[in-house]
């Protein structure tokens, strides 16, 4: 199954952090090239940098290229995606795990997420 990348698992995936479970790595290893990265995280990233560098350090621009380089997937942000976020139930506000959510399910793959929350979807939506 394909799988999406949320925001976190990107960055731990691409800075080969120690914070990526080995599950996680699995599931990814097992996707081979099935796997997608989002611009939404792209964006996620480009204004947490913006607005607190020390927090978030990395460049978006490197995070881009770094995905690319590594084989993953751009998966387009579309109005589609966009018109299915308000169809989603309230259970997590943030807005960029819910446009990530989104994506996933109206595209059918699925969301690789730590995020407690997002786990809450159920369907969908695999723990990293």
């Amino acid at each position: 199954m394909p799988i999406l990348l949320d925001t976190h698992i990107l960055l731990w995936f691409l800075l080969d952090s120690p914070r990526l479970s080995a599950h996680a790595r699995r599931i990814l290893d097992e996707a081979g090239a099935r796997v997608f990265f989002s611009p939404v995280s792209i964006l996620e990233i480009a204004i947490k940098h913006a607005l607190k560098p020390e927090v978030m350090p990395c460049d978006p621009d490197g995070i881009l290229e770094d995905a690319l380089g590594t084989g993953l997937r751009e998966l387009p942000f579309t109005s589609v995606h966009a018109r299915e976020v308000g169809g989603l139930p309230w259970v997590h506000r943030d807005p960029f795990d819910r446009m990530l959510l989104a994506q996933a399910r109206a595209e059918g793959v699925l969301l690789l997420t730590c995020d407690a929350p997002l786990l809450r979807y159920g369907d969908g939506v695999i723990e990293g």
